[in-house]
């Protein structure tokens, strides 16, 4: 996708990720959605920035293609598609090899990390998702 700048993280599933027909349980799924978010986050942001904003969920959509299980290696990839001064709209894909399980997207909302109240987003911030900013 040009201009969208991507992370890519990796999962290997493990017996307590599966629900009782042995797939991964959906709820994992949105562990590991979140925690890309955050390795992302913690990949392009200065330690000051972190200091500064915490994230919030305010809206999660994923659609299931394919079933993962047991020992699978899932690709995570996530990237933010639209954003403005308070919000990101942040898209993934989850592949096992060629195979597309998973895409979904969660908007996020950026607080003050001491008041809790919404916080607007610098252009630089910004600017580290997308390089066409």
């Amino acid at each position: 996708m040009k201009g969208k700048k991507r992370f890519t993280s990796v999962i290997h599933v493990v017996k307590e990720n599966l629900d009782e027909l042995n797939h991964v349980n959906n709820v994992e799924y949105l562990k590991y959605l979140q925690e890309a978010a955050i390795q992302h986050w913690y990949d392009v942001a200065t330690t000051d920035e972190i200091d500064q904003i915490r994230w919030i969920a305010k809206k999660h959509i994923i659609e299931y293609f394919k079933p993962a299980f047991e020992n699978d290696e899932l690709i995570i990839t996530t990237w933010i598609e639209k954003y403005n001064s308070i919000s990101t709209e942040r898209h993934y894909q989850i592949h096992r090899g060629n195979d597309l399980i998973v895409e979904a997207q969660t908007l996020w909302i950026a607080l003050d990390s001491g008041t809790l109240k919404p916080k607007r987003l610098s252009k630089s911030i910004l600017a580290k998702f997308d390089s066409l900013f």
